[in-house]
């Protein structure tokens, strides 16, 4: 995986429990020589996720459609704040503005039993749509294994709150245990310091699920696949 950021847009220094695993690289497409070297790299790539607002990176010469014409079979995965449609599928956004807008505050001030609007105590639209990204991946490479074709995976926070939302609520929830997160955390060596996070979901004996790379910070790599 090569995680892919602007030098020239904000970048999240700290994104460092979801940054192991992957390469990281910094590319300016309004740069000629290095759009050469981000399309060089587009050659071998079989999934492109991207989450900024629709139609940036289309403007850009990066949007779906061009992507399959240049590189056909490949899978784009697009992730937006409020749907590809709509009065309000232009406009950018992150999880709490969307958790916002979709009411979650409100129903958490309603579990409080008052006051005013709370926030959720986790991103859960990025972790839930992340998850979701994920899932349409792996359904559009098995698609595009067994008809051929490029596919486009599009998924939203606002979708994925709603769903979420429909899912209901446990009551009493606040009363419950909180659970026991130890036996489930590892520290490890990263470019951030020592690392400690989730371990790898998966438990093989034969061969043990991890991650070889070590998390580093936004733009540690060269912009191009490795050798080995």
């Amino acid at each position: 995986v090569l995680l892919v950021n602007s030098p020239k847009l904000p970048n999240i220094e700290a994104l460092a429990e979801t940054s192991r695993g992957k390469l990281s690289a910094h590319a300016d497409l309004h740069d000629a020589v290095q759009r050469q070297a981000f399309e060089a790299v587009l050659r071998d790539a079989h999934v492109f996720v991207q989450g900024y607002r629709p139609g940036g990176l289309a403007a850009l010469g990066f949007g779906p459609e061009a992507l399959a014409e240049r590189h056909p079979g490949i899978v784009v995965v697009s992730l937006s704040a409020y749907g590809s449609t709509g009065p309000w599928s232009g406009r950018r956004g992150f999880d709490s503005l969307v958790q916002t807008a979709s009411g979650f505050n409100h129903a958490e001030a309603q579990a409080f039993g008052s006051g005013p609007p709370r926030a959720l105590p986790m991103q859960i639209l990025d972790h839930a749509s992340g998850h979701l990204m994920a899932l349409g991946a792996c359904a559009a490479l098995q698609r595009q294994q067994r008809e051929g074709g490029s596919w486009h995976v599009q998924v939203s926070l606002a979708a994925t709150g709603h769903w979420l939302r429909g899912l209901g609520r446990v009551a009493q929830g606040f009363s419950a245990p909180k659970p026991d997160f130890e036996p489930y955390l590892e520290t490890t060596a990263s470019g951030f310091g020592r690392l400690t996070a989730l371990r790898h979901a998966a438990q093989l004996s034969a061969t043990p699920a991890g991650w070889d790379r070590l998390s580093m910070p936004p733009g540690a790599h060269s912009l191009a696949w490795p050798s080995h």
